[in-house]
């Protein structure tokens, strides 16, 4: 199984998600780990805006990894959002973004961090990947996508 099918529990995929805008969006994924994770949702939307001024943390091709640290977290967790339309991400391409993969990781975490998120980049910078996750039918398809490759 792969590294990023390991932080990623069923219920933190959300499929054909109504957001409007990239705010919107961290706002949904903040809530999903407060809700499955016990994560103070200001904690979580803080963290991935204070990494989102930083610079986008839109890939191109539709695709976003949003990030952040979290003090006290043990683990890192993820989170997948699907996007019914798409929401203007400030990425390279000037594309706007329809699937965020949102990665949260302990305050010092630093090579996982960086291991997950190459394994992040080189999932979807495979166009056959990133058409198959906005084919899937159902959560557990999207599980099924990430658990598959090494």
């Amino acid at each position: 199984m792969s590294q990023i099918a390991k932080l990623l529990p069923l219920d933190n995929i959300l499929l054909d998600l109504e957001a409007g805008s990239k705010k919107r969006a961290f706002e949904h994924a903040a809530l999903l780990f407060e809700n499955n994770r016990g994560i103070a949702r200001s904690t979580v939307f803080d963290s991935l805006f204070a990494r989102e001024r930083l610079g986008s943390t839109g890939l191109g091709q539709g695709i976003a990894i949003p990030h952040g640290r979290i003090k006290g977290l043990k683990d890192a967790c993820g989170a997948f959002l699907r996007l019914h339309t798409p929401v203007p991400f400030d990425s390279p391409d000037g594309k706007p973004v329809s699937q965020l993969f949102v990665l949260l990781v302990p305050e010092q975490a630093t090579e996982q961090h960086l291991q997950i998120l190459s394994e992040l980049a080189q999932r979807f910078s495979d166009r056959q990947c990133r058409e198959a996750l906005a084919a899937a039918p159902d959560a557990a398809a999207v599980l099924a996508l990430f658990a598959a490759g090494s």
